[in-house]
This record gives C-alpha cells, structure tokens and sequence, in this order.
C-alpha cells in the first residue's frame, strides 16, 4: 500500500477502475509534482515519497492531512496501497526504527504492510493554485494573488531560430509551461536578424554546404520559464530545433515569480461588518473557535492567508493593505505585531488546511478521472476543544 501525505488528518481513497492501465506510485507522484514541484518545498521541508517504492502498483488511495498509526491502519483495512498526506511523517533524522515513538510506529506499520507514503508539504502551499487559494475558494475571495512572491526561481531562455521555423519551437515551449507571466500565457519576444555558421567535413548542416560559410534569417525567441523546468525546456528545444547545433542561453532572474510563494491575498465580493466576518469565516472554514485581534477597521473588505502556521506573514498582510489576515499558530506576543492595523483571526491549524483533501481529490480526479476517491474516517486533529 502506498500512503501521500498532505495535511494535518485527511486522507483520500482511490478505487482502481479494471478497464484502466496500471498505475504505479510514479505516475501519481510525478502529477503531483508537475503542480507542486518539490524544488518549491521550503529548506525545513521533507516532502517527497517517504516510504515505498515508485515502481509500486497502486489500486486505492488514501488522502489525509497526517500520516499517523490510525490512517495506516484505516489504509490497510481499505486495502490502500498509497496514502498521500499533506504533513510528512518524517521530519528530522531517523537513526533506529524501535517503535518508541507514534512516528516509527507509524513507519513501522506502513513498511510492514506495504504502504507507500508520499508528503505533498510547503511545495504545495508555495503554488498559486494550492492550499492557499483553496483557503481563498473556501472565503469566497476574488483576484486572488500570492501575499509573498518568491525570487530567484525563474529563468529565461533566448534561442536562435530559422524564420521558418520559429512557431514550431515557439508552439513546443508554450506546450510545456514556458512563458507564463502572471494571468498572461505564450508570452515571449521574437526580433529578427542575420545568423552565420560554417559546417566542419563531420557536420551536417540544416542549410548550406560543409567547409562554406553560410548566412541565415533567424529569429531570436525570448521566454521565461520556472526553474525546476530547465531539463524539460532544453529537451523541447532540442526536439523541435532544426539545427544540429542549438545555440541558445539560459539566464537565471531575481525577479518575483508571481505564480510561487507564501501566503494569498484577495477580496471579498463585498466588504463586511467584523462580527459578521468572523462569523463568515466560522461558517466557511467549519471552525468552531477563533482567536482574533481588535483593528481601527470597521469593515473587512482586502484579506490575507496562510494556512498553517503564518504569523512570518503579519508583516506582509499589513504591507499589502489587507484589512483581514486569516492563519493559524499565532504566538501570544505575536498577536500585538498587528497594531490595530489589521485583524489576525486564529482558526487553528487543522482547521486551515481541513480541505487541502479536497484540493488533492480535485488535482487527482483531473489526471486519472476513472479513479473513485473516497476521503478518510479519520480524525488526526490532536487539539481538542472543551465548552463547560
């Protein structure tokens, strides 16, 4: 059994369909990765498969937030051979595996029993369509856009084309993710030119003979792309290039990368008193208890998220004008960091990232339709909650 990691105590069942090809753990993984790369994953991170092997058949899926003893237990009564879980198991190192502790107890169990875990962590709150834009689905919130962009995680390739041939690598490029800025797709710059090369008695040139120098019309095509995409990139390139030589350069940027960073901040379709959005979000996020601050504001309209612990981000939601700043594991002495410039509303972390199941369900679904996807019983929430 294969188990994937990817929040706090969800999990998701996949039902395999007979007329389908076999599935194995990378094909799920390599999707899952194509959305949330695991170059994306912050330094503390350990997302990735944390236990199984890639070459392993997968039938059933069980998704859940946490990967703990008791989702193990309800993959193997579910005959899951893959869990997905938004928290990996494994954090820092393992030296014995004794079971003293739920965590080698937990990876005792899904070893012995054949499950595959898989953590889809921090790379998948870093997305521009991941946990935190379903937060933002979840509030009701528009033009969603990342709170704080990252740097230094785009590249742009310049390419040297014959004129005749400039689309059939353009339309390759565009194929593959290269060029997106923002809300904006197939964005590059082409400028024209004079290119000259002279073929050795070994070459075999696109045009023009060996041992004489030849003039060509090209096209200097310019894109932009993710960096985790480079290999993929330079494979296209050279695919669908006509010359036997490709002269191209690739650039690293520092510019932010709108598509990639923590945190979401978006509007509600219409500003509200602050009783009613407290209540709104108790309503939308199914979080019984909420700790907030007081603010100067008395309509909450522009709103900042971050599910999980996101108290790093106070000082950006204030920055970006937000009214709101939705998040969890809010420190005591962290709470007065908003000045009365903004509400910080505690939900709770389990409660942030409850529907990242959902999130996952959907992401799969698109990829492997044919799949039944049942969500776990489990309930890995260790905070309980007591009202006298």
């Amino acid at each position: 059994m294969v188990i994937l990691c990817v929040s706090t105590n969800l999990f998701i069942i996949i039902d395999d369909i007979k007329s389908m090809t076999t599935i194995t753990v990378k094909d799920i993984t390599q999707h899952l990765e194509s959305l949330a790369p695991l170059s994306l994953q912050e330094s503390y991170d350990n997302a990735g498969l944390l236990t199984g092997n890639n070459t392993q058949q997968v039938t059933k899926i069980l998704v859940s937030l946490d990967a703990t003893e008791a989702v193990i237990d309800e993959a193997i009564a579910k005959k899951c051979e893959l869990v997905i879980a938004h928290h990996p198991i494994i954090f820092g190192g393992i030296k014995k595996l004794n079971g003293k502790n739920y965590v080698e107890r937990t990876i005792i169990k899904a070893i012995k029993n054949d499950i595959a875990i898989y953590a889809i962590h921090t790379n998948l709150d870093n997305v521009h369509t991941g946990v935190n834009r379903k937060i933002g689905e979840k509030l009701g919130l528009q033009n969603m856009q990342i709170l704080s962009p990252m740097k230094g995680n785009l590249k742009k390739l310049s390419v040297f084309v014959p004129n005749v041939h400039v689309a059939a690598v353009q339309n390759a490029l565009f194929a593959i993710g290269c060029g997106h800025l923002g809300n904006y797709a197939e964005c590059s710059f082409l400028s024209e030119g004079t290119g000259t090369y002279k073929g050795n008695a070994s070459a075999n040139p696109y045009a023009g003979e060996k041992g004489k120098r030849h003039i060509e019309p090209e096209t200097k095509l310019e894109t932009v792309f993710q960096a985790h995409m480079q290999q993929q990139v330079i494979k296209a390139l050279i695919k669908n290039h006509p010359y036997e030589e490709v002269a191209y350069d690739i650039y690293s940027l520092e510019n932010q990368n709108s598509q990639t960073g923590a945190g979401m901040i978006g509007n509600l379709p219409r500003p509200l008193a602050k009783k009613d959005f407290l209540n709104h979000i108790k309503t939308s996020m199914e979080a019984n208890t909420i700790r907030y601050t007081e603010t100067s504001e008395n309509e909450i309209h522009k709103v900042a998220i971050c599910g999980g612990a996101g108290s790093f981000l106070i000082k950006h939601a204030i920055a970006s004008g937000a009214d709101a700043f939705v998040t969890a594991d809010v420190k005591y002495h962290e709470f007065f960091d908003a000045e009365n410039r903004l509400m910080i509303a505690d939900i709770g972390h389990y409660e942030s990232e409850i529907f990242t199941k959902e999130l996952l369900k959907d992401v799969i679904l698109e990829k492997f339709p044919t799949f039944a996807v049942l969500l776990s019983e489990t309930i890995t929430n260790p905070i309980n909650y007591y009202h006298s």
